[in-house]
């Protein structure tokens, strides 16, 4: 079974309270909100820890962000991203201009 995890950024986000799981016969996915960079690198050394093989990050994370993530998680962690070049809930910035 894969286990993999979307992560998104979200101003007031509360990793421990903004957090779900989805199974399905195949993958299990922990849908996790962070409020910014710091929060998310944290989660992503918790996740990999946790067995979490794939990480997904929401579009608000920009270039900078996306390689905190992917040092955070190691090689061995496949890191995707939903590409905005501006994010819509991030007051039309990306999270490199906030965070």
């Amino acid at each position: 079974m894969l286990k993999a995890a979307f992560m998104f950024i979200a101003p007031g986000a509360n990793p421990q309270q903004h957090r779900s799981v989805i199974q399905t016969p195949a993958v299990e996915l922990t849908v996790v909100g962070v409020k910014d960079y710091q929060d998310a690198v944290t989660v992503a050394k918790e996740l990999v820890a946790s067995g979490i093989g794939a990480i997904e990050l929401c579009g608000g994370f920009g270039h900078e962000g996306v390689a905190k993530i992917a040092a955070a998680a190691g090689s061995g962690v496949q890191v995707g991203v939903v590409r905005f070049d501006t994010h819509p809930g991030l007051e039309g910035k990306s999270g490199d201009q906030l965070f």
